[in-house]
């Protein structure tokens, strides 16, 4: 059931996401719905990970058997390393941004009209 609800959740916050890069044309915008669109993605593969049961990969001294089940522990590195990049990639965007808007003094992304 709760697993249900978070992939759920995961594909409307991808479909959102999707939805405001396709249809806006501020940069900020763009920004937040990429945000969006990242974040679905690591719920949806925080809850493909999940499996009800089953202990943290930490051994402790509870767990010291090796017959305590174990989650797969891949899809949670995997999301640590894709908030590690999405913040690096999301500050060059908005530096870029930056760059856009005081060489343009604008934040969308319109064409000037200029034909060659």
């Amino acid at each position: 059931m709760v697993q249900t609800a978070l992939i759920i959740s995961a594909c409307a916050l991808v479909l959102t996401g999707l939805f405001g890069v396709i249809t806006r044309r501020n940069v900020i915008r763009i920004l937040l719905a990429l945000n969006l669109l990242e974040t679905g993605v690591n719920l949806f593969l925080v809850s493909i990970g999940y499996a009800p049961g089953k202990e943290a990969p930490i051994v402790t001294a509870r767990i010291a058997g090796p017959i305590t089940p174990f989650v797969d522990p891949l899809p949670q590195a995997l999301v640590l390393t894709s908030i590690v990049i999405g913040l690096g990639t999301t500050a060059l965007a908005l530096a870029i941004t930056l760059r856009h808007y005081r060489a343009a003094s604008r934040l969308t992304l319109e064409e000037t009209g200029h034909a060659s």
